[in-house]
């Protein structure tokens, strides 16, 4: 197998567990809540300390960016991972400063395309783990991959 994947190539039950892992900084948390989730829990520690959260914590969608990032580097589909839709998204555990993230993937379905007939449809639910081995956040996304001889 190539180091670029077809949808030939993947199989239910294919697993995909991140190369490295990503630590998230307290900088990184502010930044894009400054930025796209401007929330007291994920822009400043001491005003955190009065919600939900009880301290400063990442925006989920920060989360789940750095998980979008994991995935493209972990399942390299030829030409790109063409998104075709998001069924679920959970975030179960808070992600703090310091906190180390890693993805486990697994391929849950798979369908060639009605629509378009040079790719299939590939579905995946991922787990996303802190350095406790805590689920900090489950998502399952469905991606486009390029038939072989499409």
């Amino acid at each position: 197998m190539s180091d670029e994947l077809y949808f030939e190539d993947f199989k239910l039950g294919h697993k995909f567990a991140s190369m490295s892992s990503t630590k998230v900084s307290a900088q990184e948390i502010t930044e894009f809540a400054e930025k796209y989730d401007p929330q007291p829990f994920h822009l400043d520690e001491a005003a955190g300390k009065s919600t939900f959260f009880k301290g400063l914590a990442a925006s989920g969608w920060l989360t789940a960016a750095i998980v979008m990032r994991m995935r493209v580097e972990n399942i390299k589909v030829h030409g790109g991972m063409i998104g075709a839709g998001v069924e679920e998204i959970r975030w179960t555990e808070p992600v703090r400063p310091g906190d180390t993230l890693r993805t486990e993937s697994e391929v849950i379905a798979l369908r060639p395309s009605q629509k378009r007939p040079q790719y299939g449809l590939v579905t995946i639910f991922t787990n996303t783990f802190n350095q406790r081995d805590e689920v900090v956040m489950k998502s399952t996304v469905k991606f486009l991959a390029p038939m072989r001889n499409a």
